[in-house]
């Protein structure tokens, strides 16, 4: 998100210890050449699929799918709550 940015003074401002000041020392890998940075990009939004308005049978699908196990399950309290009681 914010690369090319000196964050010294960010490490600095929330109290790292000696080591961990060591450490940023030992991982130093070198400057931002900011002649290479490209001033501007340009965002292009991905490509979303084309909309399709029927989507009438994935409904019903989704439906069935939840109606039917509750159905079966509803019939097999059903059936052993009157297999019980007789």
């Amino acid at each position: 998100m914010f690369a090319g940015k000196d964050a010294t003074d960010d490490f600095n401002d929330v109290g790292h210890s000696s080591s961990a000041s060591a450490m940023m020392d030992e991982y130093y890998i070198g400057d931002i050449d900011v002649s290479t940075i490209p001033s501007k990009v340009d965002y292009t939004a991905p490509k979303q699929p084309q909309y399709n308005q029927d989507k009438t049978p994935e409904f019903i699908i989704k439906i069935l799918q939840f109606l039917v196990p509750l159905l079966i399950l509803g019939v097999a309290v059903g059936i052993r709550f009157y297999t019980k009681s007789t």
